[in-house]
């Protein structure tokens, strides 16, 4: 660094607001600056600076659900922000998840120096082991009715919201009868949608069907079409997640049932391609993109000291043509 301000003609503090501040040097400074890192060929060492700021620009991000839209979709948003804010991101990704190997990962991620610890993991049994390792440096959650805690905070979107705006469209369109479908009951989403599909029917003063609990995977989905197309059908089946929504409509069309002539159906997620479905899938838009920036300006103010709280994203209903009246 002193070479390079000998280059350029200013001082090292000046260097180092350029690589960390570029935005508070002046323009025709932080262009010879650069322009002497590059004839110099220099490269910050983030080892030393992490000695000296006590801080590792690096945030550990770990998900338990990599294998659905949800997940690794925050998951690549709070990468994306992490790296447009300066701090690299360690990625770890559970497929195969339970306790152990969640308490392994934050092990690594502690070993490592990280300054803080995102967790992409809905599902109860990371909570606890979450809430443990928030005593040794900040965490943000990513899970709708989880409680903050002193130093974990919790981000989310408003799983309730969209499955209400799910469920009040199906009203809407004329269809009294909403069966849900919907994820594993041990994930804090899947619950909160199945509050709001139970909620909004409640409200309309409906009878609340029973719940149907599948797996998030489009099997599942065609599995229960093929059992409602022989047990009887509902008038619209609001789907936890798009896959399922995916399977619901093949084992429909394989049957022989009109979508949304005879069953209206509803997903949730939004995944890439819906709208290109026959017919294009009606669901609830999760806005991945806000809520990785969300995480990430969450992390930053838990660094400064701000005690845990909980932050909610409004969803979108993407109307389309498998909820027609």
């Amino acid at each position: 660094m002193m070479d390079v301000a000998r280059a350029a003609g200013v001082s090292h503090q000046t260097v180092s607001r350029v690589i960390n501040r570029p935005d508070s040097v002046r323009p025709e400074t932080l262009a010879r600056v650069q322009a002497a890192i590059k004839e110099l060929g220099y490269r910050p060492n983030l080892a030393a600076r992490a000695l000296v700021t006590d801080s590792t620009r690096m945030i550990g991000v770990v998900t338990t659900g990599s294998g659905f839209q949800g997940p690794a979709s925050t998951t690549s948003a709070i990468e994306g922000a992490a790296r447009a804010a300066g701090y690299a991101c360690l990625v770890a990704s559970l497929p195969e998840a339970d306790r152990a190997g969640l308490e392994g990962v934050l092990r690594f991620f502690v070993a490592r120096g990280v300054d803080a610890v995102i967790a992409v993991a809905s599902q109860h049994w990371a909570a606890d082991a979450l809430r443990e390792i928030a005593a040794a440096l900040p965490v943000v959650v990513v899970a709708d009715g989880l409680e903050p805690t002193a130093r974990m905070h919790v981000v989310s979107v408003d799983q309730d919201l969209g499955a209400r705006l799910a469920v009040g469209h199906l009203l809407e369109t004329g269809r009294e009868q909403v069966v849900h479908l919907a994820g594993p009951q041990d994930w804090y989403d899947a619950e909160a949608r199945v509050r709001g599909w139970r909620g909004a029917l409640e409200d309309a003063g409906l009878a609340v069907p029973e719940l149907l609990v599948g797996d998030w995977s489009p099997e599942c989905g065609y599995a229960l079409g093929r059992r409602l197309a022989d047990e009887g059908l509902p008038h619209a089946v609001f789907c936890g997640n798009d896959l399922m929504a995916l399977g619901l409509l093949a084992a429909l069309r394989d049957a022989g049932v009109q979508v949304p002539g005879r069953v209206a159906v509803v997903g949730f997620d939004d995944i890439e391609g819906a709208a290109f479905l026959r017919p294009a899938l009606t669901t609830v838009r999760q806005p991945f993109d806000e809520l990785g920036r969300v995480c990430l300006e969450v992390a930053l103010r838990a660094l400064d000291g701000e005690a845990g709280s909980a932050h909610s994203i409004a969803p979108q209903l993407q109307v389309r043509a498998s909820s027609g009246r």
